[in-house]
């Protein structure tokens, strides 16, 4: 498989302060189910930020399928999950008009639905388990239900790369299960690049592949199996 993200020895930090990152080499290769963690302040959402392109390392290179990450325009081959998604307008918008929207970044803003637009819609909701609810709007859905509801969206782009951040925030442990297994039911399904940020692994860890922790740089990238029990203690992971 190609590789999705590649830096070499990318350091960073912001102007007048001290270093967020030091020397860190990553490659996650196109397909796999990767969650980078780490403690709030140290350091993955900035290294989260140069993988997208948002940030340019100070020093190092960082590659986005092959292209400098800050150049890469090919935007649609990526889908981004933020920790709080809202819809940003007051009207009742349904499920399917939410799923729709994440059509625009392949075929345009102005660009009318075609059907293979339509039947790629249709595809995401039912593959999240939503058919049956495509016309409801979506303030009337249980938070779980919006969750698959914004990952269909997601999934309607047809993406390369699909980033969730946070994305079980607040969410309680029964929910996180459900989620978690959700979720590694399709990456299997879809064999898309997975990469899930998070501050805890909660029950995602039986799902991934690969665990990297960040705390100023990677102090510990492999299987979930090798991961240090007490994973929390800086004393206890080692680069």
């Amino acid at each position: 498989m190609p590789v999705a993200v590649s830096l070499r020895d990318v350091s960073f930090g912001y102007p007048g302060g001290p270093p967020v990152l030091r020397d860190v080499n990553l490659e996650i290769e196109g397909g796999e189910f990767v969650t980078i963690a780490g403690p709030n302040g140290g350091g993955k959402t900035t290294l989260l930020r140069i993988i997208l392109g948002l940030e340019r390392p100070t020093t190092g290179r960082a590659l986005l399928f092959g292209e400098p990450a800050q150049e890469f325009h090919a935007r649609f081959r990526i889908a981004y999950l933020a920790q709080r998604t809202q819809l940003g307008i007051d009207a009742p918008a349904a499920v399917r008009e939410v799923v729709a929207a994440g059509r625009v970044p392949r075929r345009g803003l102005l660009r009318p639905l075609g059907s293979h637009d339509r039947e790629v819609i249709a595809g995401a909701i039912e593959r999240v388990g939503l058919s049956d609810l495509a016309g409801t709007p979506i303030q009337r859905l249980s938070g779980g239900q919006q969750q698959r509801a914004y990952i269909a969206k997601a999934l309607a782009g047809e993406p390369d790369l699909l980033v969730l951040d946070e994305p079980t925030a607040g969410v309680d442990v029964d929910a996180q299960e459900t989620f978690a297994a959700f979720l590694g039911e399709l990456h299997q399904e879809l064999g898309v690049t997975i990469l899930y940020v998070s501050h805890e692994f909660g029950a995602i860890e039986r799902f991934v592949e690969r665990v990297i922790l960040v705390r100023g740089g990677i102090v510990f990238d492999g299987s979930p199996i090798e991961l240090p029990t007490n994973w929390h203690d800086p004393s206890h992971v080692h680069p």
